[in-house]
């Protein structure tokens, strides 16, 4: 956040050094409002920028074995551009290269979630995904594993099965791309 903050503040220096310039070049015609006027222009230029293509700039880090599952778009009234083209302020990725499938249950996919928002550090989040019943649990020391055909209690999470979170943990367990374990 302390290089954004820099970098916006170099882009108003940057934009007030050419108008100053144009009024120099211009013999003082060139209206000294100008001034202040390309420097605030720039920095909420630079900042709307910079919003925007946070998600894009953050997608392009991931490893490749990180796939993207969700977004959330969000406008604000204090900044209407955003009514014309929504920003992207969060979304979630799963790791799909070091998922594993428990030996006792296959139908349990354990994978890891990451959880990134706009000026927040990421988060790391495992989960345990149940691929035959459609839910998810936060992986703890108080979680119970189902035996294959249980049911399941409360701390599971159900899912649509049209969800796309499930579909990318499951697809790649069933597939077989992801190594057993316990």
């Amino acid at each position: 956040m302390l290089w954004e903050l820099l970098a916006t503040v170099f882009a108003g220096l940057g934009a007030a050094g050419v108008a100053l310039a144009l009024r120099s070049l211009t013999r003082k015609r060139f209206p000294a409002w100008s001034v202040p006027a390309c420097a605030g222009a720039a920095m909420l230029g630079f900042q709307i920028y910079s919003e925007y293509t946070w998600f894009s700039h953050q997608k392009s880090l991931l490893p490749e074995d990180v796939t993207v599952v969700r977004t959330v778009e969000e406008t604000a009234a204090w900044r209407p551009w955003t009514f014309i083209y929504p920003q992207t302020v969060r979304f979630i990725a799963v790791r799909v290269g070091t998922g594993a499938i428990n030996q006792k249950n296959p139908d349990l996919v354990l994978a890891d979630l990451f959880l990134f928002e706009r000026r927040m550090a990421a988060r790391q989040v495992p989960q345990v995904f149940h691929c035959g019943a459609n839910a998810r649990a936060d992986l703890t020391d108080n979680l119970e594993i189902p035996a294959p055909g249980a049911s399941l209690d409360n701390s599971w999470i159900p899912l649509a099965a049209d969800d796309q979170l499930l579909g990318v943990v499951c697809g790649k367990a069933l597939a077989g791309d992801w190594r057993e374990n316990n």
